[in-house]
């Protein structure tokens, strides 16, 4: 069928709307209606000189929509459906096997090349030549995209559905970060560092789970006010000079938990030495540049760990922040601004410039 969607041709180029073919769904496939996409900070990685995708891709992971069509082998959806698109996984792996879905041993050459695990792609465009169309197992900068069935998360038809995409990557990264891998406990104390989409959702868990001291850390000053309506009890610049002395007055010591967000090797040694003995740092998303940890940085007994996806199975957590909300204890929808597709560009530069802590995007069908 003939659809829209917003093509990244070059790493430095301005997204442009195309009018593009997409196949029709195959075995275990879904064709889905985006009604939202969040945009996340992965969906930048194309841009990066040698990353696994290149243009030209639709990018794009956090939709949700409705199911239009349905391909062989497909059970438990049927067109109508209403659903959150998440990532991709094998499920037939030991990880995914043992209900680790993020850690699939296929997760990188699903996800972030932009093809199939075989190299194939559905989508061609008006010349007939192949565009990379399945980011994280979907490419949702789109009026319609195609998914595995395993990776769609059926959702109530009275929820907003326009929301609920970003629940799919970011918001159940955040929360699933401090649920799930960190296993953060009642009365212990959180450091956040970076208060974007995925950062503030980590703030909302861990009130959530009872800690005592959440402290969030970012740059932005209007991000750390809406830090603290979340949930964070003290919120910190990060330029300040003396940032870990604040951080360990503020924790009594250190804190138990860190959890950094940007990907910075500086914000991650201060995020490893702002714990106490026995603390636990988690590293959400994609490092930039290689990290050096003196040598008493872990004698203390301090982990640190790598966190894909929150180590989420979507079907399972994604019902659960969606009751949690329900019941205003998690208001993930605060962190929402919608643009229409045709509007990408400006919404990726509200994100960057951190105007907006997280774009959806609204696709005119």
């Amino acid at each position: 069928m003939r659809i829209k969607a917003a093509v990244l041709r070059a790493p430095d180029a301005p997204y442009a709307i195309e009018e593009l073919e997409l196949a029709e769904p195959g075995p275990g496939e879904i064709r889905v209606r985006i009604v939202g996409s969040g945009v996340c900070h992965t969906d930048l990685m194309p841009r990066v000189p040698g990353a696994m995708a290149a243009p030209p891709i639709i990018t794009g992971h956090e939709g949700s929509g409705v199911v239009d069509a349905v391909g062989p082998d497909v059970s438990g959806l049927a067109p109508g459906d209403h659903v959150v698109l998440s990532y991709d996984s094998c499920r037939e792996c030991a990880n995914c096997q043992s209900a680790h879905n993020a850690y699939c041993d296929t997760f990188f050459p699903r996800n972030l090349t932009g093809h199939g695990v075989d190299g194939a792609t559905p989508v061609r465009d008006a010349d007939g030549e192949p565009v990379a169309s399945r980011w994280f197992g979907q490419s949702s900068f789109a009026t319609h995209a195609l998914a595995a069935a395993r990776n769609a998360v059926k959702v109530d038809p009275e929820l907003p559905l326009e929301l609920l995409g970003p629940l799919g990557c970011g918001v159940q990264t955040g929360a699933g970060s401090v649920l799930n891998s960190l296993r953060v406990t009642a009365g212990s104390s959180v450091i956040v560092f970076g208060a974007g989409g995925v950062g503030l959702s980590a703030v909302m868990a861990a009130k959530i789970a009872g800690a005592a001291t959440v402290i969030a850390v970012d740059l932005n000053a209007g991000r750390l006010e809406l830090a603290r309506e979340l949930g964070a009890t003290h919120t910190f610049d990060g330029a300040r000079e003396d940032l870990l002395t604040a951080l360990q007055e503020a924790t009594g010591g250190g804190a138990q938990y860190s959890l950094d967000t940007t990907g910075l090797p500086a914000v991650i040694g201060t995020a490893v030495h702002a714990l106490r003995p026995t603390g636990v740092c988690g590293l959400v998303g994609v490092q930039q540049g290689d990290l050096a940890l003196d040598p008493y940085a872990l004698g203390p007994g301090r982990t640190v760990t790598g966190i894909l996806m929150g180590d989420t199975v979507p079907q399972v957590f994604v019902p659960k922040l969606i009751e949690l909300w329900r019941q205003g204890r998690f208001p993930f929808d605060r962190l929402v601004k919608t643009f229409p597709l045709d509007q990408i560009n400006e919404a990726e530069q509200a994100s960057l410039k951190g105007d907006v802590v997280k774009p959806v995007l609204l696709p005119a069908t």
